[in-house]
């Protein structure tokens, strides 16, 4: 039996890992810390009874502290983090005191606990980042790998950049026994519209417009939720200490292309479903038109990457990782859901915008 911490796990990717390592090991036990911020959503935890929430800030180290040896944690999975690009571009600040100062402080609480007072039993934790770090690929360059130089161009990704340093350098200094993950896009329940994915899927159902930062053809790979929840799973009970993994869906696709699927999935979801028509009649799916008439090219956005991709071979021939989905199927899972949640995201659309 484990004993977890998992930071960020109200929103979007530690929520499905609590559900996800809940229905998979459900003997261990689960606290969850968030500070509810605008993509924190405690709905995201509902009908886990076994799970506590607690309301707080990664940032405040005698809490952290606290939860650590009250509910005897083993385990710290680490999601909590300022994430949208675009308010990174507009509000830098915000994301290295979550990312970074955050991160610092999670680090010194769980040396504290574990190595400078603690019992010496064995611990992780496990630090989730983002390939965005790596920088930007071109057309024809190799993926990025695990060795891959850091080159982040966002403040969103420089700040990742930072935290993924001293979590490194927490386990060489102190011998803290850390693991992290580079994963790539991640898209399915519970995402907050902000992102492309649920973002463009509401649009389409809310007849807005779908605005394409440039020519659309900046690439990304997307990675079902679930299958991340699956690596880091792997991580945590087989990945070595000390080191990175990259986790990706192997799904490399332009933006174009996912848009595509979203207009094609919304459309093709009104001519099976005829009460869509009434649910969404602003749509243009239910006046007989199709989604992509919401599409319009707006201007790029600054510092834009035009391409990432994942090199996976390390997670799969160390640990057997393969994603179970590809972007079709796991698109179609995704539409489906948002069409049965809609009681979960109209709260959320004016915190989106």
């Amino acid at each position: 039996m484990a004993n977890l911490l998992v930071t960020g796990g109200a929103g979007f990717i530690g929520a499905n890992f609590v559900h996800y390592w809940g229905e998979n090991s459900p003997d261990d036990r689960i606290i969850v810390l968030d500070a509810l911020t605008y993509a924190g959503n405690a709905a995201n935890l509902d009908g886990l009874d076994d799970v506590e929430l607690v309301v707080g800030d990664i940032c405040d180290t005698t809490l952290v502290s606290r939860l650590l040896s009250e509910h005897h944690i083993d385990t710290i999975v680490h999601f909590a983090a300022e994430s949208h690009v675009d308010r990174s571009i507009t509000g830098p600040d915000a994301f290295v005191t979550t990312n970074v100062i955050g991160t610092h402080s999670l680090l010194k609480a769980a040396k504290n606990v574990w190595l400078d007072t603690g019992t010496g039993r064995p611990h992780r934790f496990h630090h989730v980042s983002t390939d965005e770090v790596y920088g930007s690929l071109g057309t024809n360059d190799p993926a990025f790998s695990e060795t891959t130089p850091y080159a982040p161009n966002s403040p969103y990704s420089a700040s990742k950049a930072g935290s993924d340093h001293l979590v490194r350098a927490y386990h060489h200094t102190f011998g803290l026994q850390t693991t992290t993950s580079n994963c790539s896009n991640n898209y399915g329940p519970f995402q907050f519209p902000e992102k492309l994915i649920p973002l463009f899927t509401l649009n389409a159902l809310n007849g807005r417009h779908l605005p394409i930062y440039g020519d659309g053809m900046n690439v990304r790979d997307w990675l079902h939720v679930e299958d991340h929840c699956r690596g880091i799973e792997l991580i945590l009970k087989q990945g070595r200490v000390g080191e990175t993994y990259n986790i990706g869906g192997g799904q490399e696709l332009p933006n174009l292309r996912v848009i595509e699927e979203i207009c094609h999935g919304v459309d093709a979801a009104f001519a099976q479903n005829t009460d869509l028509i009434r649910r969404f009649p602003n749509a243009p799916a239910a006046q007989g038109r199709s989604s992509s008439d919401l599409k319009t090219y707006v201007e790029d956005r600054k510092g834009h990457d035009r391409r990432y991709a994942i090199d996976e071979t390390k997670i799969r021939t160390e640990l057997g990782y393969v994603p179970a989905r590809d972007f079709k199927q796991g698109f179609a899972e995704t539409l489906a859901w948002y069409l049965a949640q809609e009681s979960w995201w109209t709260p959320l659309l004016n915190r989106a915008a």
